[in-house]
């Protein structure tokens, strides 16, 4: 389209490089994470590189922290001169995926333990009641409630008061999907692996498990990373413009 000013792109442009959809770009521009646009006599709109680093920022950072976080720190840079309110949300986003990969490392230590521990020779009286599992875990009765309606680690039942028991088997099931839960595992997923856990290569789908969480972690570290310089380009041209 002719009439655009030197440097200018339309909104197809903006999408094709950011690699989203022409709509997408005009609700980030909606939702203030791309500046008000100018516009020709002909009403349509006039797009900048700020426009374009700013829609790639937020591609990369929605992948690493979230879209919700990814507006706010965009958002931040665009109405701050000095955009310290923006580098604290990136600040925290880093920091928010340090916790995650801190707790990923002892839940793989955890695990490592328990899956190796032997269950052979045990006796009946070496069961748990929910309220001391929940004890020893440091979860509410109701957590461990929740795990058996998911069909997560479910406990045999006392014949006569139907009270949950936890064998030795059911409780390394359960300290399992405690250290899981820690290191960010969602129930819908875990309902899936734990049946995996309960076949003879238990430790290796432990370790599969968290080596997956573990790649999820890094490819949000390294969007965070992507999106940190776009960033940094938005706050140059930001500073720059007259």
């Amino acid at each position: 389209m002719s009439g655009l000013k030197s440097g200018g792109m339309r909104t197809v442009d903006v999408a094709r490089r950011a690699g989203c959809s022409v709509q997408q770009v005009r609700n980030l521009e909606r939702d203030g994470v791309l500046p008000p646009a100018t516009r020709t006599a002909a009403g349509y709109r006039i797009y900048t590189e700020t426009h374009l680093q700013s829609a790639l920022a937020y591609r990369a950072l929605a992948a690493g922290a979230g879209p919700t976080e990814a507006k706010k720190i965009i958002r931040a840079v665009h109405q701050s001169p000095t955009s310290q309110d923006a580098l604290a949300l990136l600040d925290a986003a880093h920091a928010r995926l340090d916790a995650e990969r801190r707790q990923l490392r002892q839940a793989e230590e955890a695990a490592r333990a328990i899956t190796g521990e032997p269950i052979e020779d045990v006796h009946a009286s070496d069961s748990m009641s929910i309220s001391e599992l929940a004890a020893a875990l440091g979860v509410r009765p109701s957590t461990l409630r929740h795990w058996d309606t998911e069909e997560l680690v479910v406990p045999d039942r006392d014949s006569v008061r139907e009270t949950r028991r936890y064998t030795p088997t059911q409780v390394r099931d359960a300290r399992i999907v405690h250290q899981l839960r820690k290191a960010g595992y969602r129930i819908a997923p875990l309902r899936t692996l734990m049946p995996e856990l309960r076949c003879a290569h238990r430790s290796e789908e432990v370790a599969a498990a968290l080596a997956a969480r573990d790649a999820g972690i890094a490819a949000r570290s390294k969007a965070l990373l992507d999106g940190a310089a776009a960033l940094s380009a938005v706050l140059s041209l930001t500073a720059s413009a007259p």
